[in-house]
């Protein structure tokens, strides 16, 4: 997989580190020569260049490209270089930094964004995820199609634990992705009993995230109930 990637800062560079370790094709793009640090990412292949030109992605052979990520420090640049790798050179997969959150709103597949990546709500998430049990976090979300990628651990007084996977009325527009129990990561088959402590992973559309999370928080009945 051929990835451009515009701004070569910290953010930019790390992600270009871990791609190339996975095996795919790197191209850097930024217009300070002080960001071109070819020693720190040898791999990769490095463009001085203004990513908001198209003469610059025009270089670039960003039609090549099967993902752009515009991670650089701007908002604006990362929506510039989001809506031209869309429009003009038909790129499937646009990953957007969102660095102020008041700027999330815009992120979104009017400005040729399919994931938007905000860190600061990222970390919050994560914190939230962390600390937990029964609420449902948000952790990323999917411009196109009104999406998110949410968490939930399961409640040791979840209705759900011990129930299998194809016996749960999932709601609509819901995909339950991946099961993290302990140290392990598993495909939710339809014969997988869901376990207290379970972190489940969806892809949900946000109009149902209420519903889930009340599916998954729903009280198992006891005696004394």
């Amino acid at each position: 997989m051929r990835v451009a990637i515009a701004g070569a800062g910290a953010v930019g560079r790390s992600i270009a580190a871990e791609l190339l370790e996975n095996g795919h094709e790197v191209l850097l793009i930024d217009k300070a020569p002080t960001a071109i640090s070819v020693e720190r990412v040898p791999m990769a292949e490095w463009l001085l260049a203004d990513a908001c030109e198209i003469t610059s992605l025009d270089e670039a052979a960003l039609q090549r490209c099967n993902v752009v990520i515009a991670a650089t420090g701007d908002d604006k640049v990362n929506l510039v270089v989001s809506l031209l790798a869309k429009t003009e050179y038909g790129v499937p997969r646009v990953v957007a930094r969102v660095n102020n959150p008041k700027n999330e709103w815009l992120f979104n597949e009017s400005w040729g964004v399919d994931v938007a990546v905000s860190t600061p709500r990222l970390m919050s998430a994560l914190v939230e995820e962390a600390v937990s049990v029964g609420d449902l976090v948000r952790l990323l979300r999917f411009s196109h199609g009104d999406a998110n990628l949410v968490e939930l651990t399961l409640p040791p007084e979840s209705a759900l634990a011990g129930i299998r996977v194809s016996d749960v009325a999932w709601p609509e527009d819901t995909s339950l992705v991946t099961i993290i129990r302990g140290t392990r990561v598993l495909t939710p088959s339809p014969e997988e009993t869901l376990e207290a402590g379970d972190e489940l992973l969806f892809v949900a559309a946000q109009a149902r995230e209420e519903q889930l999370e009340d599916l998954l928080s729903v009280r198992r009945e006891t005696a004394e109930d």
